[in-house]
């Protein structure tokens, strides 16, 4: 039985050393158990994505040394081959790099692959750094195993949609028994049933049983869930890795079936992965820890307003960093009602996150007298609104300055489509764990962190009062915009469209057709698409928000600011 060890490490962007002891950690458990190939994720030894720069000076000179470094470990693990991801530098006329794979064994490089498929759409750019790689097939024998290899995006267009070059059709041309496809594959929701869909059908209609070994874990708005698997021609997917962990795990291969380490067939997983919303807890919760350690934070700041969106970013921040190490600071106004200050304790008792109050009546109206006598005009209405947020954006920058804590943004995404919050306000941050998330889906997260953790977190009263941001005598969301359901359906069709999953999309789009219908709807319609395309403009100054969905605000929708939209 020939023994693979899927090695779904969680690297880190630039630490080349860093990602090499987590690679020699991998080995040694490789070898331990009796592999001949340990597989490693699609760029391990940089960390995915490195962007620019890889265009800095001296930093292909550390991926050269530290290859040096894999080489030379390798030598420790006799007989085991390792396959690793790497830019590496080319000659030749394009761009001075690929995006390779490499094939290293006691010290020396036993084969080489540059990706041929360089992805520029949605949160991908790989054609700005990489040239692609020639259209030939790359097979390796080891004893008696014949195989081939893919990097990621190589695997994706096996029906030749996307792209004029076919590897998938290229290699099975070379037919080995066994096709290793090395990945740094993004999560979202509906990508894990995607990859096994697509990689099944290629399977089939190639004759090919496939490896696919991901990278796991955070970085900036993206998050890897690992979950690596093995899929046959005959059976489909039969073995799945952990899913949001790092995962080491040897599987057997033997004529064209995987097996266990007692040679027996694997537990075949489920067809359907985590529900939506457990989905989108494990995601947000591993992109904060990876983006805080990665940063260099240990602690948070939220503020506290006693509504839903700030209790959600309190209680998966308490969950991915420890209460101890997340405050809230609650900062009641003129116009904050005592429920929204009794919620927020109530909240962090529950949390056990420390709570601290600041009110800002005081400030606020020193403002106000400022600006009036300097200019002859009473703040009020929007002026008097955004203000308030300012004074709680600048008394949470205030603190974390002062004590070091990464400060958490708390919009939702249906609020910043709208721009239903205040630049240098409410906006203010270093990350937003909730802004993919539709403000219907807060509401149901906010009960699955409730249920996942067995008892009440998050308090009823702010699960089930009228949102409002307390800004002026009264006021409710549904003041400025319709309701949220029929908001959230508007904004999934125009920011997603098509990249729903079938049934959304076919919900969303059957509710919107009927508001439509008439002429008050498709005015509404209308106004929600200026109100999206008007924003941007905020959006581009926003923090990073955690990706959860197929089309996150980022660099997943790259819209001008100033342009006249056709609606």
């Amino acid at each position: 039985m020939f023994r693979i060890t899927l090695a779904q490490i969680n690297p880190m962007v630039g630490d080349m050393q860093g990602n090499l002891a987590l690679m020699r950690e991998a080995a040694a458990k490789a070898a331990a158990e009796g592999a001949r190939m340990v597989v490693f994720p699609e760029l391990s030894l940089t960390g995915y994505y490195p962007g620019d720069l890889l265009d800095e000076e001296g930093f292909l000179d550390a991926v050269d040394a530290a290859l040096a470094e894999a080489l030379a470990a390798t030598r420790a693990t006799p007989g085991l081959h390792w396959v690793i991801g790497a830019p590496l530098r080319r000659s030749g006329p394009g761009k001075a790099i690929e995006n390779a794979l490499l094939v290293l064994q006691d010290g020396e490089e036993r084969l080489r692959y540059a990706k041929q498929l360089l992805p520029t759409y949605n949160i991908f750019d790989e054609r700005r750094h990489f040239e692609p790689g020639p259209d030939v097939a790359r097979v390796l024998r080891i004893d008696d195993v014949r195989i081939g290899f893919l990097i990621c995006e190589d695997g994706w267009n096996d029906d030749g949609a996307d792209y004029a070059v076919n590897p998938f059709l290229r290699l099975a041309d070379a037919a080995p028994d066994l096709v290793v496809s090395i990945n740094a594959s993004p999560s979202h929701v509906g990508k894990r049933e995607q990859r096994h869909q697509l990689f099944a059908a290629a399977a089939r209609r190639n004759g090919l049983p496939l490896l696919y070994v991901n990278q796991v874990g955070g970085q900036d708005q993206l998050v890897f869930d690992g979950a690596s698997f093995a899929v046959t021609p005959e059976e489909g997917v039969v073995f799945e890795a952990r899913r949001f962990v790092p995962d080491t795990v040897t599987i057997g291969f033997a004529a064209g079936r995987f097996l266990d380490a007692q040679g027996r067939a694997p537990a075949k997983p489920p067809v359907e992965g985590l529900a939506r919303m457990a989905f989108y807890h494990q995601q947000i919760v591993l992109g904060l820890s990876d983006y805080a350690r990665r940063c260099g934070f240990r602690r948070a700041v939220v503020g506290s307003s006693g509504g839903i969106d700030s209790a959600l970013t309190l209680a998966l921040a308490a969950e991915a960093l420890g209460p101890e190490n997340v405050v809230g600071i609650t900062m009641p106004s003129r116009f904050s009602s005592s429920g929204s200050v009794d919620d927020s304790v109530a909240l962090c008792e529950a949390l056990g996150v420390q709570l601290l109050t600041h009110p800002i009546r005081e400030i606020v109206a020193e403002f106000e007298r400022g600006f009036a006598a300097a200019t002859g005009v009473a703040a009020q209405g929007l002026t008097l609104e955004n203000l308030q947020a300012r004074v709680r954006g600048t008394i949470l920058m205030e603190y974390s300055n002062a004590h070091g804590h990464l400060l958490l943004t708390t919009g939702n995404k249906s609020e910043i489509s709208v721009g239903y919050c205040t630049l240098y306000g409410d906006t203010n941050g270093g990350l937003g764990l909730i802004g993919d998330l539709y403000k219907t889906e807060v509401f149901a997260l906010a009960r699955e962190v409730n249920e996942a953790a067995g008892r009440v977190l998050i308090p009823l009263a702010i699960i089930d009062k009228e949102p409002s941001a307390e800004l002026a005598p009264g006021q409710r969301d549904t003041d400025s915009l319709p309701p949220y359901p029929v908001l959230d359906d508007i904004l999934k069709l125009l920011i997603e469209g098509r990249r729903l999953g079938a049934e959304e999309w076919a919900e969303a789009h059957a509710r919107v057709a009927a508001l439509r219908a008439t002429p008050e709807g498709e005015a509404l319609v209308a106004r929600i698409h200026k109100l999206v395309a008007r924003n941007e403009y905020k959006r581009r100054q926003a923090p990073p928000i955690l990706r959860l969905r197929p089309r996150a605000f980022g660099s997943g929708r790259q819209m001008p600011i100033a342009a006249r939209h056709v609606f």
